[in-house]
């Protein structure tokens, strides 16, 4: 090799791009998915194409906007997979007009208002679902037990009169979700233990058959998910890890300390979002941070900030809310826990050379 020769200079090498990496979470997330438009019927169906589309449209309006190629950024999968985040966090029978809502304000003020894809602080998806809350509380906290062969989540019309006419559906059962149910029962001045038997078996919770959105209902595939994520190496194992086994020991200290007043941390791991958030939310590489050791602190502060909300909050779910806090938290957690520089210590001086013998 003369001196004039022009070589590149060493890089990692990945299969993974932007494309196939939206494209494996999909993958990852779609029996949850079909289990969960099942169960729901065809107004679930509606809802989640809706949101989706709606979340195309409002990227190539920004993507134009800002004068950025739109073919390129389009079919990265992005957009896709927000508005299918969105959806899932959705009341799977919320009108049109929820989802529309909700795929705007992830796809416009979570993320382009930011830069763009990868400028992002917060996660779009959540961010949606946290102003959907607060802004919509009847819409977002509508539930319906799962219906399957049920006349109503079938009818094709009728699900069209449910989705885009603004009817309730009177053949559906109306029900609260599960931690719904357990904060107004404890606030009646019920005993943990009458609640939980009054609600069933835990195997209805981890497999889906209770009341939820589209995301939480089964725990069991959204595991099974996760576990897909962690053996293509999209995602590694300790955010999720730090996300549930924080819950889970703060859940259980708690309910051995007052048994009438918390429930045991396996109600916990299985109910609401909590497997769909330790495996596709918190893990987003945009708004978690970079170490091995700070994306444990992330999740430790995600379970917590869960098991605090569920426990003390106004709201029965705290995914959400967790997720944004600890979203603010990362550019901080990123500056304090840094790797270590080749060559030198973690204080970051040079390591002293020492004659081999």
């Amino acid at each position: 090799m003369t001196a004039s020769t022009l070589v590149s200079g060493p890089h990692i090498h990945s299969r993974f791009n932007v494309s196939r990496t939206m494209m494996a979470v999909m993958m990852c997330l779609s029996p949850a998915t079909a289990f969960g438009l099942l169960h729901f019927g065809w107004p679930a169906v509606f809802l989640f194409l809706v949101t989706i589309a709606a979340a195309l449209v409002f990227e190539v309006l920004c993507l134009a906007l800002a004068g950025k190629p739109i073919l390129r950024f389009v079919t990265d999968g992005s957009a896709v997979l927000t508005g299918w985040i969105v959806a899932l966090t959705l009341p799977p029978w919320a009108p049109w007009w929820v989802g529309v809502t909700g795929a705007g304000i992830a796809i416009v003020l979570a993320k382009h208002v930011f830069g763009g894809l990868g400028q992002n602080l917060f996660n779009p998806a959540m961010v949606a679902r946290a102003m959907l809350l607060v802004a919509l509380p009847v819409q977002m906290t509508t539930w319906v037990t799962p219906i399957i062969g049920g006349p109503v989540g079938t009818d094709f019309r009728q699900a069209l009169a449910i989705t885009f006419g603004g009817e309730t559906g009177i053949d559906a059962v109306s029900s609260a979700s599960t931690l719904s149910h357990v904060k107004s029962q404890l606030d009646a001045g019920q005993p943990m233990q009458a609640i939980l038997a009054d609600m069933g078996s835990l195997h209805d919770q981890f497999f889906g058959f209770v009341p939820g959105s589209l995301g939480e209902i089964s725990a069991f595939l959204l595991l099974l998910g996760g576990i897909g994520l962690i053996l293509l190496r999209v995602i590694t194992v300790v955010i999720p890890l730090s996300v549930l086994g924080s819950v889970a020991v703060l859940s259980g200290a708690a309910w051995l300390i007052a048994p009438d007043q918390f429930p045991p941390p396996q109600f916990h791991l299985v109910s609401g979002s909590l497997m769909f958030c330790a495996f596709f939310i918190a893990t987003d590489y945009v708004t978690s941070p970079v170490t091995g050791l700070g994306k444990m602190i992330y999740g430790i502060g995600i379970g917590a900030l869960i098991f605090v909300i569920r426990s003390w909050g106004a709201f029965p779910e705290g995914v959400a809310f967790a997720v944004l806090l600890m979203n603010a938290c990362t550019p901080l957690i990123d500056d304090y826990v840094r790797p270590r520089i080749f060559g030198r210590t973690r204080a970051g001086k040079p390591i002293e050379l020492r004659d081999m013998p």
